[in-house]
């Protein structure tokens, strides 16, 4: 059952299902609390972190963002490492660092997705803590962006970025099952720095712009977006918020015939023959899992988040606030076996 028109919508189900929302909320506060008080452990790194998360489920853009975080930062003279979840990945061995030629059934979608566009080292697994020293001892970063992890307690933060859903923002305002939040709203208002990706709302904001179709047989050749217009389209996601994408593709007058999947969905070629024959344009994180078995016409979609200027010097003023500015860097060291 899709859960979306309970979370953004006026349901009665999110009515009956709010005793269990507030008892979510209530357990989500204590156990911030248990971590604030020192009840549970919360382990340090020797650099600086930064969590790129959200309050709700789903997509808000999060991955985008902390990739021209790491293309910003890099400029800057820093180090970054990316580190990641890896959800829905297979590997029996934990952390580990995420190359372009790996399997996405192995490290997972977008962790795969990071390696193949990021300035800097990706390292997946679970424990997040254990990410960073092996981004931090292994690989020679001097900083790191976590993929999502707002949650993720155990690991210190230095700087807490939020990114909100400019056009759904946080739903209906309730925690799960009822709603779409993992932690009570009021957390926004304890974190550095809450970014909108669209949307009206005041504050930071960003936009995803979208690059140049890529062919998934041959990567090298692209196509501009504005060549699928007038066209027997089809376009796939398996994102957590599906509607946007498809969005994205009629603000640039492409009308497809929308085929939405669960979020991190195991793409196969059994899928791929239910598609009708034409032009296929998919997300980035759904293609990573498609090109293996890729017939003619099926395109990824790039896009890359443009932040505006004010919350860019607002990350880089937080990071000088806390730790001295960069120097040119010399390189990352190199990964002792």
């Amino acid at each position: 059952m899709d859960p979306t028109p309970i979370w953004y919508g006026r349901h009665p189900l999110a009515l009956a299902l709010a005793p269990l929302g507030w008892l979510y909320c209530t357990i989500a506060r204590l156990r911030r609390s248990g971590y604030r008080n020192g009840y549970f452990a919360v382990r340090r790194l020797p650099i600086p972190v930064v969590i790129v998360g959200n309050l709700t489920v789903g997509g808000t853009g999060k991955t985008p963002l902390v990739l021209k975080l790491a293309q910003l930062t890099t400029a800057r003279g820093w180090r970054p490492g990316i580190i990641t979840r890896g959800y829905g990945a297979r590997s029996v061995h934990w952390p580990r660092t995420v190359s372009p030629a790996d399997d996405p059934d192995v490290v997972g979608d977008e962790p795969l997705l990071l390696a193949r566009r990021a300035p800097c080292p990706v390292v997946a697994g679970p424990d997040r803590y254990a990410d960073g020293e092996l981004a931090v001892h292994r690989l020679g970063c001097d900083l790191l962006l976590c993929d999502d992890g707002l949650q993720h307690y155990r690991l210190a933060r230095d700087l807490e970025i939020a990114v909100v859903d400019g056009d759904r923002g946080l739903g209906n305002g309730r925690c799960l099952p009822a709603g779409p939040l993992r932690e009570p709203r009021e957390r926004l208002q304890t974190v550095d720095l809450v970014i909108h990706n669209g949307g009206t709302a005041p504050g930071h904001r960003f936009s995803l712009v979208p690059g140049a179709a890529i062919d998934l047989r041959d990567p090298t050749r692209t196509r501009p977006l504005d060549a699928f217009r007038d066209r027997q389209v089809t376009a796939v996601a398996g994102i957590g918020n599906p509607a946007r994408f498809f969005a994205m593709l009629r603000s640039h007058g492409i009308q497809a015939a929308e085929r939405p999947y669960p979020d991190h969905h195991a793409f196969t070629a059994a899928d791929a023959q239910t598609w009708p024959s034409g032009p296929v344009l998919m997300t980035e994180k759904d293609a990573v899992k498609c090109a293996r078995f890729a017939r003619a016409d099926l395109w990824a979609c790039p896009v890359e988040a443009v932040p505006d200027d004010a919350f860019v010097a607002a990350f880089f003023a937080h990071l000088s606030e806390r730790h001295f500015p960069r120097q040119p860097s010399r390189g990352y060291g190199k990964i002792r076996r």
